[in-house]
């Protein structure tokens, strides 16, 4: 099958790439210009570049396409200013959209985020949970909501084959461009943590368990449906752990208590306002965090036959990744002061 993946050099997006060529299916890709595109440099794939605006090559790289993975987000929560997060994940998604429903696809998968399903403390949530006030809501998990909405009243309006893979928090190796948890993942494998944080806990899925599950969908997904893909709920200290174990070092003694967290994110929020500036820990972000409720991936497991490893052995792998691209770099440097002290001996 012919398959394109818009935002194929994200994380996500580069290892539902590697999995389509790897299954032997005419894999194209765009990306924008000066991307980081190492997570699919090494893969035989057509590419086009330009972003979500970029009209023409949007419909010259779906022309003749099967499927399309939708993989662009804008996933910074922290924003003062939040209006590039309605830019992407909002009005880049309705220009999408509005050409993808004229391209005679077979399936438009479309990386939606499980923040779109309603969760209360105490309960477990499904998909049938749906947001219906807007109160309240970061704008981060506003714009996720309204893309959501976009793409299943496309689906229903306008007869685009599309469905919306609800995705948790992904781990797991090949994190090029180092998303915000996988910074996590980094700083416990390389014994940096300071603190973990406490009664932070997140849904949590291996990123190559996630890529599986959306090709799964272009395959046997019901068109309009919604789909939550996570393996577990897991603590912050708990993956920590995992992570330092898995590279080796002690992971951080110190406990950081919920009361002091909002302290800081107080601080953050204070300081954000004062000077203009973008602070991840802020009142809005740590408000995200302490969002969470368990949620039921039963559906996924039923109607696509998505059978995730436990999230666990991404983690490890995620730590192992860090370590082994640390070490890289240091033989890299090290070669590279030896090549430069044998052009000194020579030259003497």
């Amino acid at each position: 099958m012919t398959v394109l993946v818009i935002g194929a050099n994200g994380y996500l997006g580069s290892h539902v790439t590697r999995q389509l060529v790897e299954a032997g299916h005419d894999v194209r890709v765009m990306v924008r210009e000066n991307a980081n595109t190492t997570g699919i440099d090494d893969l035989n794939v057509t590419r086009f570049v330009g972003d979500i605006w970029s009209d023409d090559t949007l419909r010259a790289a779906m022309d003749g396409v099967d499927d399309l993975y939708y993989c662009v987000v804008d996933t910074r929560g922290w924003l003062r200013d939040p209006a590039p997060l309605f830019r992407t994940n909002v009005d880049g998604t309705r220009n999408v959209l509005e050409i993808a429903k004229h391209a005679g696809l077979r399936r438009f998968v479309y990386t939606s985020s499980y923040v779109t399903a309603a969760r209360k403390r105490g309960r477990v949530s499904t998909e049938d949970d749906v947001i219906t006030s807007m109160r309240g809501l970061t704008p981060y998990v506003r714009s996720r909501v309204q893309a959501e909405r976009l793409v299943l009243r496309y689906a229903a309006e306008h007869g685009l084959p599309a469905v919306a893979m609800c995705v948790s928090t992904t781990y797991g190796a090949g994190d090029w461009g180092q998303t915000p948890h996988g910074a996590i993942i980094a700083g416990a494998a390389f014994g940096k943590l300071p603190f973990v944080m406490d009664k932070i806990e997140l849904e949590a899925v291996g990123v190559d368990d996630a890529a599986r599950a959306l090709i799964l969908a272009a395959e046997r997904g019901r068109v309009g449906e919604r789909y939550l893909i996570s393996e577990k709920m897991i603590s912050n200290a708990e993956v920590v752990r995992i992570a330092a174990e898995a590279a080796g070092v002690a992971p951080p003694k110190r406990v950081l208590p919920l009361p002091v967290s909002y302290l800081l994110a107080t601080l953050g929020s204070v300081k954000a306002a004062l000077r203009g500036t973008d602070e991840r820990l802020s009142l809005g972000s740590l408000r995200l965090m302490r969002a969470e409720a368990p949620l039921d991936c039963s559906k996924a497991r039923r109607e696509l036959g998505w059978e995730p490893r436990p999230v666990e052995e991404s983690i490890r792998e995620a730590a192992r990744f860090w370590v082994g691209l640390r070490e890289a770099r240091r033989r890299q440097r090290r070669e590279a002061v030896g090549n430069d002290t044998a052009r000194e001996g020579a030259a003497e």
